[in-house]
């Protein structure tokens, strides 16, 4: 996903003050837009827009939404200052002063650090020339890298309690090609993040379709991957969010929440303190910190084999945990009182603390707190809230010495259940640390027993294959009839298949593990063979509909037909069904100037990814290769390249040793 840079400069020829022309077309040409690509830049002009309607509409929306501005002032330009005093007004940063040779200064940015470049016959002097585009690209790059430095705007500079408006709430007139794009793309992330499908959201999530946005772009693929419990890929995403909006909100919640469920505590006690320092009254940031306390209290006592004795004895010596956990959710309740979930797990750990430790100081707060939960629970009219109010009210009914008022109370909540199996179990793994902790038992056992009744008659979520070991694979087609330099002849398919047998078997593959690949002639078809044999899971993944696919990657090969009933023979006998990358991802992206994605590099990442998603250290890599860079952009090379950014374990048959 590269970044994006609007240029605001004259066009074509133009005099200066002392009547010189300077070609701006070759000032572009030669220095800024190389100069920005190098920066690993997407450069556009307001002339290069293209698309028709309101060309003032479209150029704010640039001047909102690029990353960096670069603004040539070499002639007193109106156009051009006016769209640099638009991009000061709307952002605090990102804009790069160039200018050519001029007699005087501007008054109003007469201090401002400017990339000055010579000419000569009015184009850029060849001799400074290539200095410049290094010196332009790197001021490009510590530009980006200081985003959240000194501001560079002299309007928000002067006028430091002025916030920038938020992108997405600015959409500018018809200018609306951004959002479109984007509310596609979020489409597709629902859609994968709804079918369970991880690695796709991973791939989309490289894909953003508009940098500006890549904020929310990175927080929505979080946001997903965080629910479908893959955390450290959720992390990445957030984090890719936080690089550039340090203090979004959303992204940093859901970062703590990724570190607390990978068990980075400090991190993430560290984060629900940084939101509370960004706002005191933050509910939602108690509440995340009271689920810390009580998670690092309850792992301190609830050790696996000890008994009801022994954890009871050390619930009560870690008494000051407990108490921090109580501090935290009643602070959340006392910020939000109509916050009933905070306010019972207080109500809870301040009995749990009297029970304990014998000491009554939040006895009497306890009383009051209950009161209250009880109102907003049973106050409560979001029908989606309803079973977790009426659950509350059950957990209040524990207090109380009447184990029939207990059952008649779970049991009015799982009426509003809605047969929402991850609910009461999620209620019945509260109920369970209660129940190890030895307290009020015979109210607790109760509550346990009219839950488990009921998921007995429900349907308990689909149970998820894990694989005990993930084999991702890549390598050469069977070579052509008309390819000069033989990379993989026919004849040595058996020398291949052999290998390709010994590594599996060395890896002990079999029926607990999953293999993935495409199902080119050559490598891939030998792969998936082999991995059949022994009784191996295996996926077919393809980057073009499946009649494309066989006239780009089976039928080329020397005795194409006899691959071509090879693929439907390996097809036909899979037990997952093959997955068609436009049907799943959509569309390839394209960049600005309309270059389109390779489909077989995208395919190449999402291999990857589907592989990665079950687990990174179960991932074996197998590679047949000449170790050459291949004979289009996502081939083995590409690949072998991806993995070894994210996980070393890779068996390389070279096939320079092998024939």
């Amino acid at each position: 996903m590269r970044l994006h840079v609007f240029i605001a400069m004259p066009f074509g020829v133009k005099a200066d003050g002392n009547g010189k022309l300077i070609d701006f077309e070759q000032v572009y040409a030669q220095l800024l837009k190389p100069a920005l690509e190098d920066a690993g830049l997407e450069v556009l002009r307001a002339d290069e827009e293209q698309a028709a309607g309101d060309i003032r509409a479209d150029m704010f929306q640039e001047l909102l939404m690029a990353d960096l501005v670069v603004a040539d002032l070499t002639l007193d330009n109106p156009n051009v200052w006016y769209e640099l005093g638009v991009r000061h007004a709307l952002r605090a940063r990102g804009v790069i002063l160039v200018q050519g040779p001029r007699a005087t200064q501007p008054f109003d940015i007469y201090t401002d650090r400017k990339m000055h470049y010579h000419l000569r016959d009015g184009a850029p002097d060849p001799d400074t020339l290539a200095a410049e585009r290094r010196a332009l690209c790197e001021m490009a790059r510590e530009t980006l890298r200081a985003w959240h430095g000194r501001k560079s705007s002299p309007v928000y500079a002067l006028l430091p309690n002025l916030e920038e408006p938020a992108w997405n709430r600015l959409r500018v007139g018809a200018a609306l090609e951004y959002w479109e794009q984007y509310q596609e793309w979020a489409i597709r992330i629902e859609v994968a993040r709804n079918g369970d499908r991880p690695e796709d959201i991973l791939v989309l999530a490289d894909e953003a379709p508009v940098t500006a946005l890549r904020v929310e772009a990175h927080l929505k693929a979080g946001e997903a991957l965080r629910r479908m419990q893959h955390f450290h890929f959720a992390l990445e995403q957030l984090e890719l969010a936080l690089a550039f909006d340090p203090d979004n909100y959303e992204a940093l919640r859901q970062r703590g929440i990724c570190l607390q469920r990978i068990g980075r505590i400090d991190e993430a006690r560290a984060v629900y303190q940084q939101l509370i320092a960004l706002d005191p009254d933050d509910v939602g940031a108690w509440d995340l910190m009271g689920r810390l306390d009580k998670e690092e209290w309850v792992a301190a006592w609830r050790i696996p084999g000890h008994s009801v004795e022994q954890m009871r004895s050390d619930a009560a010596y870690e008494d000051a945990l407990l108490r921090q956990a109580i501090d935290s959710y009643s602070t959340a309740f006392r910020v939000c009182p109509g916050d009933y979930f905070s306010g019972i797990s207080a109500v809870f750990l301040m009995h749990a603390y009297h029970a304990l430790t014998g000491d009554p100081r939040y006895l009497a707060e306890a009383a009051t707190m209950a009161g209250g939960v009880a109102w907003g629970a049973s106050c409560e009219r979001d029908e989606a809230k309803r079973y977790w109010a009426k659950a509350n009210l059950g957990g209040l009914s524990l207090l109380q010495d009447d184990p029939a008022l207990v059952r008649a109370a779970y049991k009015e909540a799982i009426v509003h259940a809605d047969n929402d199996w991850l609910a009461l179990e999620s209620t019945l793994s509260h109920l369970r640390v209660l129940n190890d902790l030895g307290f009020r038992p015979e109210n607790v056992q109760m509550a346990i027993c009219t839950i488990e009744r009921a998921m007995q008659r429900m349907v308990p979520p689909e149970y998820h294959w894990q694989p005990d070991r993930v084999f991702l694979f890549s390598g050469h087609m069977i070579d052509s009839p008309e390819r000069p330099e033989p990379r993989f002849p026919a004849d040595k398919e058996a020398i291949a298949a052999a290998r390709i047998s010994e590594v599996l078997d060395a890896l002990e593959a079999g029926p607990n593990d999953l293999a993935i690949a495409q199902g080119a002639s050559g490598g891939d078809l030998l792969f998936g063979e082999a991995c059949l044999a022994r009784g191996v899971r295996f996926q077919m993944l393809l980057p073009l509909a499946e009649p494309e696919f066989i006239e780009a990657s089976v039928l080329p090969a020397t005795d194409g037909e006899n691959w071509r009933r090879r693929y439907y023979a390996l097809r036909d006998k899979l037990t997952l069904p093959i997955r068609i990358m436009p049907d799943a991802l959509g569309p390839l992206p394209q960049d600005r100037e309309g270059r389109t994605m390779d489909p077989f590099v995208r395919c190449n990442l999402w291999l990857l990814y589907s592989a990665l998603t079950q687990g990174i250290s179960r991932v074996r890599f197998i590679c047949l290769w000449n170790g050459g860079g291949g004979d289009g952009a996502g081939g083995t090379a590409h690949m072998v390249r991806e993995v070894k950014r994210r996980t070393g374990q890779v068996t390389w048959l070279d096939t320079r040793q092998l024939w």
